[in-house]
């Protein structure tokens, strides 16, 4: 019984249980993950993410105003798929706007539209779509097609009931740009660029502080007259290299394994990851900023990388997100570097499309800095 007693002490087994209830309670940020992570999976994944989204942003250039015309646009917009924001007065228009994000579709009524169509010569009505997104995408147009005849048998009555008989008696064309084919390949690796640069970058930068920290090596450098901005740009620095070093393998990965077609330009494309590696940098270290050791600073960074990868646009479409969804998305640099390297890979886009969404990362860099410097100058004092 003695030699039972000395290999196991239920009291000393309590003592060690209460303790480490103890170091929870007295580490808040461990008790929020426990709380909050799961609470945050369940309102992304119940609320936010939708497989099939509505209310797409549409466009119209319309060359020709009749009940028919009219009629065809009103049953897109009830079947819940499409949202006119915009009508437009060229193709050229039409172009660019499906270039820089603005809309996903784009209706091209022809100006003879409804001469042919009392002719019965069967006009066809052209829906251009911005196909990076398959998903996004897919369900909208495999509607267009059944709205035709339904709007026929509804408009074509008395003496133009003839026109409503067997197949609608205009033709809906699909024109899918970007991916004509549909390949998620073209969608999902572009997409990972972003993914992969934050879950790294995050990460390295949020152990950098922390680790000096607890080896005893932050005091040395807290007794130097380094400034705090010195101090964390000289750490961000290095990191930036490894970025652009992962930028390269992904991208050689895309075109030559994938088969993603790369139609913008290199330097674009170089520049726009520079600025969203160091947007993700800067996250890195204000983690380490405020993380007391290791085991919360990655804590804190699978918080910031969980609602990254689900509300950025890259596993789910953005536009099938709520408002509130897409607020939260909307201070995500990675949301706006989706855009980017999709666009730069797939679209060809210059710097005027590309520009509404380079400057929000720009603002949220040093935004994001300038908080981690009032935290680094917290730890000084």
């Amino acid at each position: 019984m003695t030699q039972i007693r000395r290999i196991f002490s239920v009291a000393r087994w309590w003592g060690i249980v209460t303790k480490e209830f103890l170091q929870l309670r007295r580490d808040r940020l461990t008790f929020g993950m426990v709380v909050g992570m799961p609470i945050i999976m369940l309102i992304v994944f119940g609320y936010a993410i939708n497989t099939d989204p509505r209310h797409l942003h549409t466009a119209v250039l319309r060359g020709d105003q009749s009940e028919f015309t009219r009629s065809y646009l009103a049953a897109m917009r009830t079947s819940g798929y499409f949202e006119f924001v915009s009508q437009l007065e060229s193709e050229e228009e039409a172009r660019a706007a499906l270039a820089r994000g603005d809309v996903q579709f784009v209706v091209n009524i022809p100006a003879d539209f409804t001469r042919k169509l009392l002719r019965g010569e069967r006009p066809a009505l052209l829906i251009e779509a911005d196909a990076t997104d398959p998903a996004a995408a897919g369900a909208a147009i495999a509607s267009v097609r059944e709205l035709a005849l339904s709007v026929s048998k509804k408009d074509l009555k008395g003496a133009l009931a003839p026109l409503a008989g067997g197949q609608a008696p205009f033709e809906v064309r699909v024109h899918k740009l970007y991916n004509p084919e549909g390949l998620t390949q073209h969608n999902i690796v572009p997409g990972l660029m972003g993914v992969i640069i934050t879950m790294t970058m995050v990460m390295m930068t949020g152990l950098a502080m922390t680790r000096e920290r607890e080896r005893g090596t932050m005091e040395n450098l807290l007794a130097t007259p380094a400034e705090p901005l010195e101090v964390m740009t000289g750490k961000i620095v290095p990191y930036i290299f490894i970025g652009l070093i992962q930028i390269t393998i992904i991208l050689l990965a895309a075109v030559y394994l994938f088969g993603v077609p790369f139609v913008g330009s290199t330097l674009v494309l170089y520049t726009v990851a520079l600025l969203f590696i160091a947007a993700q940098l800067t996250i890195g270290i204000t983690i380490s900023s405020l993380a007391q050791n290791q085991l919360q600073a990655m804590q804190l960074t699978f918080f910031y990388f969980l609602p990254t990868m689900l509300l950025s646009g890259f596993m789910f479409p953005f536009q099938g997100m709520p408002g509130w969804a897409q607020v939260v998305g909307g201070v995500l640099p990675a949301t706006y570097f989706m855009r980017l390297v999709r666009g730069i890979l797939l679209k060809g886009n210059g710097w005027a499309d590309l520009w509404p969404n380079i400057w929000p990362v720009m603002v949220f860099t040093v935004v994001v800095m300038t908080i981690a410097v009032i935290f680094y100058r917290r730890t000084l004092d």
